[in-house]
């Protein structure tokens, strides 16, 4: 066990650690751990200002953990040893926060249409709704995978397709966009996933013009 984490990157390493802690935490003590770590809308009486770093740390179940921890393993592994420990780091949080921004911007949205409809149910309901998870970081990092090498060919899981990683992170993002305006797939964070993609894209965009990473 020892050596394989010695493997993995030390960032890469650290944060899947502190991500399982939170799991088994939450496993012992759900209401809590959701209620003071997972991130809930600014309005809402359950909101902390912490939130905004913690619900990067907080999973629903054991499904979404490991999809999380899997993609950041893989793909936050190489990303990690092609930027470097720091920017690395700097890269994920970003990821992080320009999810919560893009998420947070969407529910205001859907806040204000609530309180002007006078939907007083919808919005109390808003209120109470916990946002967690690594996603958006993790699909910043994916993002990041694909820019870095667009013709590294995947096969997922499912569908065990082989394609460009350039054409995988565009089905994605037309997934993720497609269910975000229609509502499919309630009770995921769609534009989080593409707050994530979008940062990640921009700061290795930011990057590559001011000549720290390679243009192509």
């Amino acid at each position: 066990m020892a050596s394989f984490l010695d493997n993995i990157p030390t960032a890469t390493k650290h944060i899947l650690i502190v991500n399982v802690i939170m799991f088994l935490a939450t496993l012992v003590n759900e209401d809590f751990m959701v209620r003071t770590f997972a991130l809930f809308y600014p309005a809402s009486p359950l909101f902390h200002i912490w939130q905004w770093l913690t619900h990067m740390f907080m999973h629903g179940g054991v499904w979404h953990i490991l999809f999380n921890m899997y993609a950041l393993f893989i793909f936050g592994s190489v990303l990690e040893r092609a930027l470097g420990t720091l920017r690395f780091l700097i890269f994920y949080f970003i990821c992080g926060f320009g999810a919560m921004l893009l998420h947070t911007g969407v529910e205001y949205l859907e806040a204000q249409r609530y309180l002007s409809l006078g939907l007083d149910g919808a919005y109390i309901r808003l209120l109470r709704t916990p946002t967690l998870g690594a996603s958006g970081a993790i699909y910043g990092v994916l993002m990041g995978f694909a820019m870095l090498y667009p013709n590294a060919v995947l096969t997922l899981i499912f569908p065990p397709i082989p394609l460009k990683a350039k054409w995988w992170i565009l089905i994605f993002a037309a997934i993720e966009l497609f269910t975000g305006i229609t509502g499919t797939a309630d009770g995921v964070a769609h534009f989080a996933h593409l707050g994530g993609m979008i940062f990640g894209f921009l700061l290795i965009l930011l990057w590559r013009r001011r000549g720290i990473l390679p243009r192509w």
